[in-house]
């Protein structure tokens, strides 16, 4: 995530506006992918104690990969209308200095919930997102309005009270933790962490909008074998040559070798489960000090010598993820000529056909209403 501290120069962060980053760009066009694959949620896990929980985005092929693939088909179709086969594109999926949650929302995709992700009124949230910067203008789409009315489910149910409404501490989430952090899990947080091995999806699962969302029927997206609950002594037992092998194509890759364990140390501490035992003893003298150190923890844990109880409260100084950049401003600063367009819905202006990008989707498959998959 270095690329979020990078500056242009003009000496400002590269993140604060679009045209810092693309001093070219006069639109952006966004896409969601709905990813829910439809399976039963990790409250139906939480209290196994031989199974982790890996977040349902890492369970099919990597969304990153998938995405750049259907983002890049979908500027080759824009390159055949009228005016565009000159303009500039670039594509971005998680990978550079770009809020496209923001770009989602001022695109009209959906509002922001108070669980700060984007909700969709039909797909609901568990949405991929991925943008498109370019140098065309195109006309802007407006941003639904907010429904999440006096609703505080995710809010309630943060283990780690990560959140307040449209706020999130990024430092406090166990999606951070268990992935972004390359360091020890701070002790206050581990308990909370449950048997979270790749992410958490709490927060959407307890959201009455994806109770109602339809799965998402996606190939790409289907769990992979070991994916879905996997157990905890199968993970275990990957050398790291098998480890990178197993998940060379998938998004957990980014949790290295050494995250994994440090992460099924602390799921197995939390386990109850004496089987653990062994696996951990074995951890305890691992070259890698931080598994180690987790080893020991979870060992201390099922031996009753750690809080079961212990959790980070809001007060709890347990990190810190840094400065905020108003996601809004981002966009801000693009021509106001252009409309600072965050849309694929409406056409590029003079194009023979004005609404040849309605329904320009990135779907694997047309729905009998035209478009493919959720459109952009």
């Amino acid at each position: 995530m270095g690329y979020l501290a990078k500056t242009g120069d003009t000496g400002r962060y590269l993140r604060s506006a679009v045209q810092e980053a693309w001093p070219w760009a006069r639109s952006v066009l966004c896409a969601g992918v709905n990813y829910d694959a439809g399976r039963q949620r990790s409250n139906a896990f939480a209290g196994d104690n031989e199974r982790g929980w890996i977040s349902s985005y890492a369970w099919g092929a990597d969304y990153h990969e998938v995405l750049r693939s259907r983002l890049d088909a979908w500027v080759q179709r824009i390159r055949g209308f009228e005016g565009a086969a000159d303009a500039q594109f670039h594509l971005t999926v998680d990978t550079a200095p770009l809020v496209e949650r923001e770009a989602a929302r001022q695109g009209g995709i959906g509002w922001q919930g108070k669980n700060t992700c984007i909700i969709h009124p039909h797909r609901g949230s568990f949405l991929f997102l991925g943008c498109v910067v370019t140098s065309l203008v195109v006309a802007q789409d407006n941003p639904l309005p907010d429904r999440c009315g006096t609703c505080r489910r995710c809010i309630e149910a943060c283990p780690t009270q990560a959140l307040e409404p449209y706020k999130m501490d990024a430092s406090r989430c166990l999606a951070y933790l268990n992935i972004e952090l390359r360091g020890a899990v701070p002790e206050p947080f581990r308990a909370a962490m449950g048997n979270n091995l790749v992410g958490c999806d709490i927060c959407q699962e307890v959201c009455p909008w994806n109770g109602r969302a339809p799965s998402a029927n996606d190939p790409a997206f289907e769990p992979q074998p070991g994916m879905f609950a996997p157990l905890l002594a199968e993970l275990a037992a990957l050398t790291e040559a098998e480890y990178r092998a197993q998940f060379r194509h998938s998004a957990v890759r980014r949790i290295k070798y050494a995250g994994m364990k440090r992460n099924l140390a602390i799921a197995m501490g939390n386990s109850g489960n004496p089987e653990f035992i062994p696996v951990l003893q074995g951890w305890m003298t691992d070259p890698d000090a931080m598994v180690a150190e987790h080893a020991t923890w979870g060992i201390k844990r099922l031996a009753g010598g750690e809080d079961s109880d212990s959790h980070c409260t809001s007060g709890d100084h347990c990190g810190h993820a840094g400065g905020r950049v108003d996601a809004a401003q981002q966009f801000g600063a693009m021509d106001p000529r252009a409309a600072a367009s965050t849309s694929g819905k409406h056409g590029i202006p003079g194009a023979r056909n004005p609404s040849a990008l309605r329904g320009a989707a990135l779907g694997p498959a047309p729905r009998k209403d035209g478009g493919h998959g959720f459109s952009a």
